[in-house]
């Protein structure tokens, strides 16, 4: 019997401030866990949309450290410490790849102890960015590779029982995001430009189609949606490399597995 795992698209956008698309942020449920993967701009209104706060999220992975993914750090962190009377109970664990500790400090050298929880309410886990690294729970696991976008960027495989889904984060084409996601469930990619306008370190909708049908992955979500996506058909796109379910991410979409 599988076990349960559900996933709600906090953001599917960018940096472009949109009304219809927060910076990209996924939220996966399961087994008591509530953990969100990247916070941009607009995560925590979303997370309230989808019946979630701030306090109750168990675990927080950043995909790599650029504002439109770790804009809301700082405000969330505030909140978490400053909100009377207190609310969090339980140990939040901020997870990213190699270097987040030293962002972590240059945050913290700006804001000071408005931002500490201290050590029993913020843990660290940093991931490898030279090969395959791998943090486990007892309600899941995280498998991770490097991928191609900035020096600590890394792509996750989250693993409940037997289902599998992964969060590419931003990344050029590699072939680290293949392997991690063969044979994945669900595969939540970026396509950040449709096909003609590539930009260095991002993916189009028909390179997407192409990781996914390399990995043989069941089903693949578009996210990280530019504007210019919103004005052609990236789904007919994708669909000339990759003839898998395909779904167009929108906010506050809401998978179950």
């Amino acid at each position: 019997m599988n076990s349960r795992l559900a996933i709600t698209v906090l953001g599917s956008g960018t940096c472009v401030p949109s009304l219809a698309r927060s910076a990209c942020s996924v939220l996966l449920e399961t087994g008591g866990v509530q953990a969100v993967f990247d916070c941009g701009p607009g995560t925590m209104r979303r997370l309230l949309e989808a019946g979630v706060t701030v306090f109750d999220l168990t675990h927080l992975f950043l995909s790599h450290f650029h504002p439109d993914h770790t804009g809301e750090l700082v405000s969330l962190l505030f909140a978490n410490k400053y909100t009377l009377p207190p609310q969090r109970t339980r140990p939040l664990m901020l997870a990213g790849g190699k270097g987040l500790l030293d962002f972590y400090a240059g945050l913290r050298s700006v804001f000071g102890e408005w931002i500490d929880l201290g050590d029993n309410l913020l843990l660290f886990k940093e991931f490898a960015v030279d090969g395959e690294d791998v943090f486990h729970h007892e309600a899941f696991s995280v498998n991770t590779r490097p991928v191609v976008h900035r020096p600590e960027s890394v792509a996750f495989r989250v693993t409940v029982g037997d289902i599998n889904v992964v969060y590419s984060g931003d990344t050029d084409v590699n072939e680290n995001l293949i392997r991690l996601s063969q044979e994945a469930d669900l595969l939540i990619c970026e396509s950040a430009l449709p096909d003609g306008l590539k930009a260095e370190g991002h993916l189009t909708p028909s390179l997407a189609g192409e990781i996914a049908r390399k990995a043989g992955v069941k089903c693949l979500i578009l996210t990280h949606l530019y504007p210019a996506c919103d004005k052609v058909d990236i789904v007919q796109q994708c669909a000339r490399t990759y003839d898998g379910e395909i779904i167009l991410a929108e906010d506050l979409m809401r998978i179950e597995l």
